[in-house]
C-alpha cells in the first residue's frame, strides 16, 4: 500500500510541474520607484512615480497640461520578454477625476504588444503586427493592425488601408471607464495557427480582455497572422499613453500600477 501511495504521489507531482511549465510569468512591474532601467525598461527618458497608487509604495504617472499635446511626467517605455504565442497583460488604471476623450472613435493609445518580426525599437503605428490594450470613449479597447504588411506576398490580415492605417477593433460592449477609480484591466492574445499545406491562415486566434475580473471581450475565431510569418511571436511591451494632435485641450492625468505580463491569466489582485 505504501508502495502504491508513494508511486501516485510521484506521478501527481510530476503532473503538477508540467502543468507550471506551461505558465510562465514573463516580466512584471510594481512601480514602486522611478529605476525601470534597472529591471529591464529601456527607450524611457522619464519616469514619474506617484504615492497614490493602487497597492505599494509608488505608481507611474503620465500627465496632459492645458494647451499641450504632449505627454508630461513620464515617457513611453519598452520591455522585452521571452518570446510566446500567447500572451497575457494584466494592469491597475486610474484615470483622473477630469478625464475626457477625444470625441473621435480613436485615441488614446495606452499600451501595446510588437513581435519578433520587428526590431526592439519600432514604433507601433507601420509594424508586422501591432496590439493595443486601451481606453477609447469609456470602453475598453483591443485591437490589431499590420500596415507594414501591405506589400507582403498575402497582404494585410487587419483589414484594408483606410487614410493611411489598417486594424481591427474588439470593443467592450459598455462603457466601462465612468469615474476615476483604480480599475483592473486583462488581456489576452493567443497567434492564429496556420495551415502551411495550404498556404493559408488557420481562424482560431483568441482576443479576450476583462474589466475588474468580468470578461467583457471574447473573440475566438481571430486571424492575426498569414502564413508570410510562420515564426512570428509576441517578444515586446511598449507602454505609450497618447493622444494625436488636435484630438486633447484638457489637463488630465492617467495613472498605471501592477503590472504583469504571463503566458496565462492570473486574475486581479
Amino acid at each position: 500500500m505504501y508502495r502504491l501511495v508513494l508511486i501516485v504521489s510521484v506521478i501527481l507531482l510530476a503532473c503538477m510541474d508540467q502543468g507550471s511549465d506551461q505558465e510562465m510569468i514573463l516580466f512584471e512591474e510594481t512601480f514602486d520607484d522611478p529605476e525601470l532601467e534597472k529591471r529591464g525598461w529601456y527607450d524611457g527618458s522619464a519616469c514619474r512615480i506617484s504615492d497614490d497608487s493602487f497597492r505599494g509604495t509608488g505608481c507611474i504617472e503620465y500627465e496632459w497640461i492645458l494647451h499641450d499635446q504632449r505627454v508630461q511626467g513620464s515617457s513611453p517605455q519598452r520591455h522585452l520578454f521571452e518570446p510566446v504565442e500567447g500572451v497575457y497583460i494584466r494592469f491597475y488604471l486610474r484615470l483622473s477625476k477630469d478625464w475626457e476623450w477625444s470625441g473621435r472613435n480613436y485615441h488614446p493609445h495606452l499600451t501595446h504588444f510588437l513581435t519578433t518580426e520587428n526590431s526592439a525599437y519600432h514604433g507601433p503605428a507601420a509594424s508586422h503586427l501591432t496590439l493595443y490594450i486601451e481606453p477609447v470613449a469609456g470602453r475598453l479597447r483591443l485591437a490589431a493592425t499590420d500596415i507594414q504588411n501591405k506589400d507582403m506576398p498575402h497582404g494585410l490580415t487587419q483589414g484594408p488601408l483606410r487614410g493611411g492605417y489598417n486594424g481591427k477593433f474588439y470593443d467592450s460592449e459598455d462603457k466601462l471607464f465612468v469615474d476615476d477609480k483604480w480599475h483592473c484591466i486583462e488581456a489576452y492574445f493567443q497567434l492564429n495557427t496556420l495551415d502551411t499545406v495550404n498556404d493559408s491562415p488557420n481562424p482560431d486566434g483568441l482576443v479576450k480582455g476583462w474589466f475588474d475580473g468580468e470578461k467583457v471581450i471574447d473573440h475566438r475565431n481571430v486571424i492575426l497572422r498569414s502564413t508570410d510569418f510562420p515564426d512570428m511571436k509576441f517578444n515586446q511591451f511598449l507602454m505609450a499613453p497618447y493622444f494625436g494632435p488636435g484630438l486633447l485641450n484638457n489637463a488630465q492625468k492617467l495613472w498605471i500600477d501592477e503590472l504583469v505580463v504571463d503566458t496565462e491569466r492570473i486574475g486581479p489582485l
